[in-house]
């Protein structure tokens, strides 16, 4: 994924929430309908995530230093982990304290401005299904054959999946919002419209939770994707490397790739001989794997070693 591309669907997911949020306010402030007011904190929540999401990408351009000597790659997991925290609870926990207090004293919404949560429902569905599309096409240029499961799971960006995420989560929200909005105006019974905000508190608790998960994995430290695995071991093989004793990867960033081996080189070999081959090794791999930036290459005498 290009760096433009994923600040590309942020900054789409950010114009259209920020628009969607002063648009629902509004007509929370007319109708006092929760399930308005519910959506509006939702879309400001996701507003400030966007926020974050910007704020890690620049972050973690900083050069390393002594202190962080592999750089500040991982903040922008740090920051992804964040925007789980927001979304748990000022968008899912405030839905669903909104939602209690409306089931303990329901009312209805006003039928001289019946129409305006309707409209803005509309026209909040139409912003966010395209920042929706804009982070899809984004997606597809580096999802490939994986399924949108798959992609979400395994990217190591992850800025594309949290805007993925949040836009089909913002996009059911709205309509639980439209359903309970249309009933309450319908049957004048506001559980309806309780029922809608405590639907959409759920659901943000939900991806909050799923989007906690994956970015706590990155967070810990994963291993280079296995078609990337396998590009090493094939790059690392020949030259004076005769086979690979054992090879570890870790994602430092998502375009920052730590790789480190045990290699097998000839016992006959002098040190100018296993060095140069080590420099060999370490080019080939750079340029099978170009986002490995950092290499550790150990040799070893592996029949010595008995094999181990």
């Amino acid at each position: 994924m290009s760096s433009s591309g994923g600040s590309k669907a942020i900054v789409a997911a950010l114009v259209a929430n920020v628009s969607i949020a002063i648009l629902k306010f509004i007509a929370f402030l007319l109708t006092a309908s929760s399930s308005m007011l519910a959506e509006s904190i939702h879309s400001l929540a996701d507003s400030g995530n966007q926020l974050l999401l910007l704020a890690g990408r620049k972050r973690s351009k900083r050069q390393a230093s002594a202190e962080h000597p592999f750089g500040y790659g991982r903040e922008r997991y740090i920051y992804a982990f964040i925007v789980s925290i927001v979304l748990f609870s000022v968008g899912g926990l405030f839905a669903l304290y909104e939602a209690y207090g409306k089931f303990q004293e329901p009312h209805g919404i006003d039928a001289k401005w019946a129409w305006v949560p309707l409209l803005v429902l509309i026209g909040s569905i139409i912003l966010e299904g395209y920042s929706f599309r804009t982070a899809i096409k984004e997606s597809n240029l580096t999802r490939g054959s994986k399924s949108w499961i798959q992609f979400v799971r395994t990217a190591k960006a992850p800025e594309l999946p949290v805007v993925l995420l949040e836009d089909s989560a913002a996009l059911v929200g709205l309509i639980f919002a439209l359903f309970g909005v249309s009933m309450t105006l319908v049957t004048g019974d506001g559980l309806w419209d309780a029922a809608g905000t405590a639907l959409i508190g759920l659901l943000l608790v939900t991806v909050a939770v799923i989007l906690a998960i994956e970015t706590k994995s990155l967070l810990l430290g994963e291993s280079a994707t296995l078609a990337d695995v396998r590009a090493i071991e094939a790059a690392l093989v020949g030259g004076g490397v005769s086979h690979i004793i054992h090879l570890k990867t870790m994602h430092l960033g998502p375009e920052e790739l730590l790789v480190a081996a045990k290699i097998a080189v000839p016992a006959t070999d002098s040190a100018v001989g296993i060095a140069a081959a080590i420099d060999a090794a370490e080019q080939r791999i750079r340029t099978a794997v170009p986002i490995a930036t950092v290499i550790y290459l150990e040799p070893d005498i592996y029949a010595e070693k008995s094999g181990i």
